[in-house]
Order: C-alpha cells, then structure tokens, then sequence
C-alpha cells in the first residue's frame, strides 16, 4: 500500500475530532483554574500575589513559546510534536492535580503551557495539510476556532462544578485521562 492509499484511508474528520479534543483541553486550562483560585488559595496557603501566578505561569509559556512550538513542528515533524506536547500536557496536569505546594503548582503549571504551546502550532498544521485547500478546510478551521472558544467559555463552567462537587485537583485531572485517549487515537489515525 502506498502513502497515497494509506492517507486516504484515514478519515480526514477523525482526525479533526482529535486535534479538536486536544485544542479544547487547551484552551479549557487556560480559564478552568480562575474559578478554583479560592479553594487552592485556601488549600495551598497561597498568597494573593502568587495566586495570580497559577494563572500566569500558564498564559506566559503557552504564548512565549508558540512561535518556537511552530518552528519544531517544521523541524521535527508535526506529528511527533503534537505526541510530545500531549505527553508533556498529561503529565503537567497529572503533577498540577497531586501538587502539594505553590512551587510545585506554579512550576507544574509553566510546564504545561509548554505542552500547550507544542500542541497548538502542530495541531493547526495537521488540519491544514489533512484537509484540501478550499471549502473542507474552512470547514475544519471553523470547527477548530468553534472548539477554542467553546473551550475558553467551558472552562468557567467546568472548573466551578469539578470545584464544588469534587475538589480543586481535579480541574487537571480531568485532563489525563482525556490526553491518553487522545495520545494513543492519534498514534493510529493522526497521518504525518
């Protein structure tokens, strides 16, 4: 089987609903903790001028390095970075969820912005070259701006149930096993 069969065989919209879930968590993180910063606050001892940093930490190296998440994906593969940057997502979130003190927290949160930061250049990249120029990829560059902002608005709604039915961890440990699932999905149907 060639490369031109093997492509066709996997469906293009597979593959966006995965780039989609991975876009969406995110995004979610990016507001999932607003809601939580009381109880973590009140958990960890924080004070008001670190509380802001479980915030910040986030937001900072998720945009500081999207420029070089790009550039890796050119030299390394999109596919490969989009992996690493879910494994390094998963695993942040999992440390965020046991994270025992404001540094471990703080620090935890930096490392998954960089997940962040590696995923989102890569996953923009794989829709554009999975689907054809023209009215499938606006398509699927609609759905994936739908997902993002969806994510953004979600996050509030989410964090604040996960907040008051359960605790403040597990506004990330919701994400693992979700960057799992994703993980091993794209391993098979995400093309390269």
């Amino acid at each position: 089987m060639d490369l031109k069969q093997k492509e066709h065989h996997t469906n293009p919209w597979v593959v966006l609903v995965l780039i989609c879930m991975a876009q969406f968590m995110v995004v979610l993180d990016a507001t999932v903790t607003n809601v939580a910063l009381p109880s973590i606050q009140k958990d960890l001892g924080l004070s008001e001028a670190n509380l802001q940093w479980i915030i910040n930490a986030y937001t900072l190296v998720f945009g500081g390095f999207l420029l070089l998440g790009g550039r890796l994906g050119d030299l390394l593969g999109r596919k490969r970075l989009f992996m690493i940057g879910l494994v390094i997502f998963t695993f942040a979130s999992l440390m965020n969820g046991l994270a025992n003190s404001e540094g471990m927290l703080i620090g935890f949160r930096a490392l998954q912005g960089l997940g962040a930061a590696l995923i989102s250049p890569a996953a923009l990249s794989i829709i554009s070259t999975t689907f054809e120029e023209g009215a499938e990829r606006a398509k699927a560059l609609a759905v994936w701006a739908a997902i993002a902002i969806g994510g953004a608005a979600f996050g509030l709604i989410l964090g604040g149930a996960l907040t008051q039915w359960f605790s403040w961890p597990w506004i990330f440990f919701v994400n693992v096993p979700v960057g799992i699932v994703v993980f091993f999905l794209s391993m098979r149907l995400v093309p390269e």
